[in-house]
């Protein structure tokens, strides 16, 4: 399986979504809370200069934030990651 990261904050409805569609894919993750400026701040180096959450990581593959993770999704290339 897959190992999934999840930057997030608790009250971001896109965290959220996020979470929902890796849960119903069955895929276990670690999620990481961003409300230390020190974990934001290395968050959004690891993605590129990306600030909002969620940013999502798939075998230290950037992903992106749930909209680009749902497109992903819709093409049929997410199971392919969280079954590599």
């Amino acid at each position: 399986m897959a190992k999934i990261e999840i930057y997030t904050t608790p009250t971001c409805p896109y965290c959220h979504a996020a979470k929902a569609l890796l849960a119903d894919k069955g895929a276990q993750y670690t999620e990481i809370t961003v409300l230390d400026p020190a974990l934001r701040e290395a968050m959004t180096e690891r993605a590129h200069g990306r600030r909002t959450v969620p940013q999502i990581f798939i075998d230290d593959t950037h992903v992106g934030g749930y909209d680009d993770m749902a497109a992903l999704d819709r093409r049929g290339g997410l199971d392919p990651l969280l079954q590599a």
